[in-house]
């Protein structure tokens, strides 16, 4: 029996085991107690039977399960608890209700029950006990046992008390493999979450977000939409990296483009790429307010973008450089094809289309500190951007020349309303938006001013 029941022990999954090996333990402890009761004259000699039984049905019960390939379900060994409820049962009446037989018997299922399937199991064990007792009773007769002799007491004790040990221990095994099992789930959670947030940084935060809520399958597919579409580049830069060292260029570079991403983010474009010193950026995939409102919130990140860009200049200025970098931006609107593209391996979320190559070509015409847009653009944000007419050009793609338009700003900061002043000179450069200053900082600004008029009066 030993070697049986080492080969099922390398043969199961350790999970099979505590219920089994508790199976195999509980009838033998039954059959060893039935066998010194009837050697004592204890129990009648015909309940001989009951001994291979006990010996042979827990390894029949294993190996049914096992071929039916339920050894990993739960209702299999609830199933199988259940069962033995009935046997138990049964025996209580076959040894006469013996006193310590019966209570470490009862002591043993419930103990079973509990730890297999907890309450749920232990009422429906407990029940179909009574009810097989009921039943044996009444198909055996009713009778009592007298005293049992000591041995019969000892073994069913001793036994009960080993399988109550062993099951406890099996129980704790297990109850420490969970807590092992959650700690390594939380880890792995750990650093999936942390890889995940690393590999974020190589994707536009909307891609990110629509790929890891499911909303968006990593495959190779497009569709056509309604896109606008941004490029932007920074004049003067070609004659800069002639003068600086690539470290400070780098430096220069990175602040530029994080300072100019966290102004997209903050109006929901989607990053594209970063090409040199050129951003790509569209509105309305994946996420889209509709055209208008994708419109006019990429005329107005290119507004914020171009007001930036002096105070960057400022800061670059006071760090020795310069070469006057000024930013100038092409927006166009358009159905464009917008996807995922190449290979299955190595995927690329970016959009095609000759709207793309209006907003480049746009970008490349426009002057340094200039926004040009094409028509499509300007129709969906003329009632509230002020615009200046540029005329026509011709772009490859289009079969008619293309009219395009200069953006002056919105036409809520024009005049008397506006909210900002600014004016360059040389040794003066001044950026001030109003309603971006709090009360403390207006104080402070308002010194600053009063300082700066008192040394150009006393120079006069």
């Amino acid at each position: 029996m030993k070697s049986k029941v080492l080969r099922a022990n390398e043969e199961s999954p350790p999970s099979v085991m505590p219920a089994y090996n508790a199976r195999v333990l509980a009838y033998l402890v039954n059959a060893l107690t039935m066998v010194a009761g009837i050697m004592t004259g204890h129990f009648a000699k015909t309940l001989i039977w009951f001994v291979p039984f006990a010996m042979l049905w827990p390894h029949i019960v294993y190996f049914v399960v096992r071929s039916l390939k339920l050894t990993e379900s739960p209702s299999a060994r609830e199933y199988s608890v259940l069962i033995d409820a009935v046997f138990i049962g049964a025996v209580l009446v076959l040894v006469d209700f013996s006193l310590t037989v019966t209570l470490f018997s009862i002591v043993m299922a419930v103990f079973s029950y509990i730890v297999v399937g907890g309450m749920r199991l232990f009422v429906m064990g407990t029940l179909l006990t009574i009810i097989s007792t009921l039943i044996s009773t009444m198909v055996l007769g009713l009778d009592f046992a007298g005293t049992e002799p000591v041995i019969v007491s000892l073994i069913a004790g001793i036994g009960t008390g080993i399988y109550v040990s062993v099951t406890a221990y099996y129980t704790h095994q297990q109850a420490k493999a969970l807590v092992k099992a959650k700690s390594q789930i939380q880890h792995q959670r750990e650093q999936s979450i942390s890889l995940s947030h690393k590999l974020a940084k190589y994707l536009s935060p909307q891609v990110w977000q629509s790929i890891f809520t499911g909303e968006r399958d990593v495959r190779l597919e497009t569709q056509r939409k309604k896109l606008t579409i941004f490029f932007s580049d920074i004049k003067g830069f070609t004659e800069l990296s002639e003068e600086m060292e690539p470290e400070g260029l780098t430096e220069l570079l990175n602040t530029y483009f994080n300072e100019m991403s966290q102004i997209a983010l903050k109006y929901g474009g989607t990053i594209d790429k970063f090409v040199g010193d050129s951003i790509m950026i569209f509105f309305g995939d994946p996420t889209s307010r509709g055209p208008k409102e994708d419109t006019l919130a990429c005329v107005a990140m290119a507004i914020e973008m171009r007001k930036h860009m002096k105070i960057l200049r400022q800061k670059w200025q006071s760090q020795g450089i310069k070469t006057p970098l000024q930013i100038r931006i092409g927006i166009s609107t358009g159905y464009s094809t917008v996807g995922n593209f190449g290979a299955e391996n190595r995927m690329d979320y970016t959009i095609i289309g000759k709207e793309v190559n209006l907003a480049s070509r746009l970008e490349a015409l426009a002057e340094p500190g200039e926004i040009l847009i094409s028509y499509e653009t300007f129709s969906l944000v003329k009632d509230k951007v002020m615009c200046r007419d540029k005329g026509e050009i011709t772009v490859k793609g289009f079969s008619r020349p293309v009219p395009i338009y200069q953006i002056i700003d919105f036409r809520r900061d024009i005049g008397a309303g506006q909210s900002f002043i600014e004016h360059e000179t040389g040794g003066f450069a001044l950026y001030l938006d109003t309603d971006k200053v709090n009360q403390e900082e207006r104080d402070l600004v308002v010194r600053a001013l009063e300082r700066a008029a008192e040394r150009l009066k006393d120079k006069s």
